[in-house]
């Protein structure tokens, strides 16, 4: 397993990745800051995007990985939750969780390691994923229509 951490936050976390870092052989990697490029070259070399945010107003970093078929691991707040639906659920494609604790994250990411052991399943939740529509033009359809049936 390797894992690519790109991103900034607090100090101290940056330090105790770094450390890891220090101590890992190779499978684990970070890049503190933003990098576009970098951004977009993992979405698309990944399996997956943990994203353990306290707070998601929005979030597009999942829908940008899902595009790439990147399977999110998302807590379940705001645009996360409004986006990612397990693929415990019908129709679901992602991995949720409810609290930015470590028990739930792990819990999470052992979930996710389970799903990788199955590629046809997998396959079918890229696939999925991939056809989704959140552009601009479908959300407003849909607020269209919402409004009308008032």
């Amino acid at each position: 397993m390797n894992f690519l951490i790109l991103g900034s936050g607090a100090h101290y976390i940056q330090d105790n990745l770094e450390r890891v870092r220090a101590l890992s052989d190779g499978d684990f990697s970070i890049f503190i800051g933003y990098d576009e490029k970098l951004s977009h070259v993992i979405y698309a070399g990944a399996d997956f995007i943990l994203m353990p945010s306290r707070v998601e107003p929005c979030g597009l970093n999942q829908m940008y990985a899902m595009r790439y078929g990147t399977i999110p691991i998302v807590r379940n707040t705001g645009g996360l939750k409004d986006t990612v639906k397990d693929f415990g659920d019908p129709d679901g494609y992602g991995i949720r969780f409810n609290n930015a604790i470590v028990g739930d994250i792990t819990h999470a990411v052992w979930r996710a390691v389970q799903l990788y052991q199955e590629p046809l399943l997998m396959e079918e939740l890229r696939r999925r994923m991939m056809r989704l529509d959140f552009s601009w033009e479908t959300s407003m359809q849909h607020y269209l229509d919402l409004y009308a049936s008032l």
